[in-house]
């Protein structure tokens, strides 16, 4: 697999997980744009969000990653933006799923409820698998509202 450009962001909820998840993809050759929180003070997720939904519209990074409590908040935030689809997945065959099906181009883990294990399974599998096209691009082309 060829590196990417990854954008990653999280609230203070997400803050060592994400630091967990940024090391392991540097390691893995991918370039990590971590776009915050810096640590476990707190922080808004909706901030994060957007920053990293900002990142993929202006094509600087291939997908982005997502970490807050639960994963919703954050991941709601994204979504708002068109060309978004980030999906929250906390274990690997919905991460499978939401890039063959789903074409999402964020993933969102909810790190309360998340071991760093599952999370780098997710991880690795959203970033590894194709999106399938056919009849899903279909479906993918009316999720933006016009």
């Amino acid at each position: 697999m060829k590196p990417l450009r990854l954008a990653l962001g999280s609230d203070h909820a997400g803050f060592l997980l994400k630091e967990k998840l940024s090391k392991y993809l540097q390691e893995n050759g991918h370039k990590v744009m971590d776009f915050g929180c810096y640590s476990e003070e707190r922080a808004d997720y909706a901030d994060f969000g957007h920053i990293v939904a900002h990142a993929l519209e202006k094509d600087e990074a291939d997908f982005g990653i997502l970490l807050c409590g639960s994963g919703n908040g954050i991941n709601m935030s994204a979504n708002k933006h068109k060309g978004i689809r980030a999906a929250l997945c906390w274990k690997k065959e919905i991460a499978e799923l939401a890039r063959q099906h789903n074409d999402a181009n964020i993933i969102t883990l909810p790190a309360r409820f998340i071991t760093e294990e599952e999370a780098v399974r997710c991880l690795d599998v959203f970033l590894n698998t194709p999106f399938e096209g056919g009849r899903h691009a279909d479906r993918v082309a009316k999720i933006d509202c016009q």
